[in-house]
């Protein structure tokens, strides 16, 4: 349905918003199970281009249809300037056999023949050999297949050495540039952060170039976490939802503010989660980018559930903000039991928003893109939000997402804001621990001062909020 009509309607009253979301949420989550399941970075049709009519985009798009690939060719853009790739890569070799049986020339290989996925299969490196020191010899043993999308694969390997058991993504490599996800992942070192092992690249019969990053491994995540309790018709516990927006929320903090990194792609399916600690770290960095003041990006990023909206008016000068717009989704989503904002479309979207947020302002739209020409909205009320959510939703929840979900992108809160909410006070009392009596995992070990200053600047009032008395010695 064309989207002014369908605003139109909603003004009018012809159409309702439920406040009651677990109504229909088997056919809700029905078509997000099928929109989400296995999409690891999910392109959907969105709003481009600046200073245009908004009746032109969606008669636009509702005649074109816009693939990944697309993504793919706009994304190319933000390549241009990377360093070439060096001549030297890592010795690796895979062998068919599953025996034990390591031979020197197998080692010592340069290239990689042979996808490396099938169970079974033994993917061989080495590494080191720096300064003099002998380069170490590590072996993986496939054994299954985790995720797939237009990445690449991501399989659980064993290492043969240690029994430990990683995760190994592979993706398809341009051989003419480095890949920013490598480049990312290597600054990365924090405990809400997944780890890079080490990494290592193979070719196939195509001659086509594959990088292998080698992670720490994972069991779960908040995607199927969340999936459980509602396949139990029971909400989340409200101690897990608070663990995970704040873990969520310190993990952003350090990549905004300390290494200038947007995620860009946060959703329930990237983060990772430890059944038993409840340990929360933010995965997939293939979206991830450093964003420099003036400089041009692309506003086709981030899966369609997750997506700020002023990436779907075309802004292409936009902050870190957005990845706190996606943390707000996330919280909304974990407290109702389905997406806040399913939208079947980038145009839907903005539907689906403006039916709880209501009609954007003037202003509100010159602070998501100062380009885009004004469009005469139909009039529509924001939605209460004591009435989005049941009766018996913590009032300091409806705040946190209430300062996450805004229009203006300079009015979110920061990352290291909400982690000082009231929302997480339950965190911070000395006796809080998870409903099986084990202890929290650790949230207040900040680094404040050098590399990796998680509260440099950091006025001391927001300090001593962040962190609780009996964390402080």
């Amino acid at each position: 349905m064309n989207m002014m009509r369908r605003l139109k309607s909603i003004a009018s009253g012809r159409t309702s918003i439920s406040s009651d979301h677990g109504g229909d949420s088997n056919i809700n989550r029905a078509k997000f199970d099928q929109q989400t399941e296995g999409k690891v970075n999910e392109a959907t049709n969105s709003i481009e281009g600046s200073g245009t009519n908004m009746g032109r985009h969606v008669t636009a798009l509702e005649e074109t249809n816009v693939g990944i690939s697309d993504v793919s060719m706009v994304d190319r853009s933000e390549k241009s300037g990377h360093d070439k790739l060096p001549k030297e890569l890592n010795e690796m070799k895979i062998r068919d056999d599953k025996g034990n049986n390591h031979n020197v020339k197998d080692i010592e290989a340069a290239i990689v023949k042979g996808n490396g996925t099938e169970t079974g299969q033994v993917i061989t490196t080495a590494i080191g050999g720096r300064d003099g020191q002998p380069k170490q010899t590590i072996s993986y043993m496939a054994e299954r297949v985790v995720g797939t999308g237009s990445f690449g694969v991501v399989f659980q390997a064993k290492c043969l050495e240690t029994g430990e058991t990683v995760a190994i993504k592979k993706v398809l490599q341009d051989k003419r540039y480095k890949n920013r996800e490598l480049q990312v992942m290597r600054m990365l070192d924090h405990p809400n952060v997944i780890q890079l092992k080490h990494c290592f690249f193979s070719t196939t019969e195509k001659d086509e170039l594959y990088l292998n990053l080698v992670l720490e491994y994972v069991p779960e995540t908040v995607y199927r976490v969340s999936k459980h309790y509602v396949r139990m018709h029971q909400h989340m516990p409200i101690i897990y939802i608070q663990l995970y927006t704040y873990q969520i929320c310190r993990a952003l903090n350090y990549l905004h503010h300390v290494l200038g990194v947007c995620h860009r792609d946060i959703k329930p399916q990237n983060l990772l989660v430890n059944p038993h600690t409840h340990q929360l770290k933010i995965c997939d960095f293939g979206s991830a980018k450093m964003l420099v003041p003036g400089e041009p990006n692309i506003s086709y990023i981030c899966s369609r559930y997750y997506r700020a909206p002023e990436l779907i008016f075309g802004a292409t000068e936009y902050t870190n903000a957005i990845d706190m717009w996606s943390v707000g989704c996330v919280l909304a989503e974990l407290l109702l039991g389905q997406p806040m904002f399913p939208g079947e479309s980038g145009v839907d979207q903005l539907v689906e928003i403006i039916k709880i947020l209501g009609t954007p302002t003037r202003e509100e739209i010159k602070c998501m893109n100062p380009n885009y020409s004004e469009s005469k909205f139909p009039q529509i009320k924001a939605h209460p939000w004591h009435k989005v959510f049941h009766k018996r939703m913590p009032s300091e929840a409806l705040d946190l997402v209430s300062r996450l979900l805004q229009y203006s992108p300079n009015l979110r809160c920061t990352a290291l804001e909400a982690c000082a909410h009231p929302f997480f006070n339950d965190l911070r009392d000395p006796n809080a621990c998870l409903p099986n009596g084990r202890p929290l995992p650790a949230l207040f070990d900040f680094t404040a001062q050098e590399n990796g200053a998680e509260l440099a600047d950091a006025p001391a009032e927001l300090r001593h909020r962040l962190i609780p008395e009996h964390a402080r010695s």
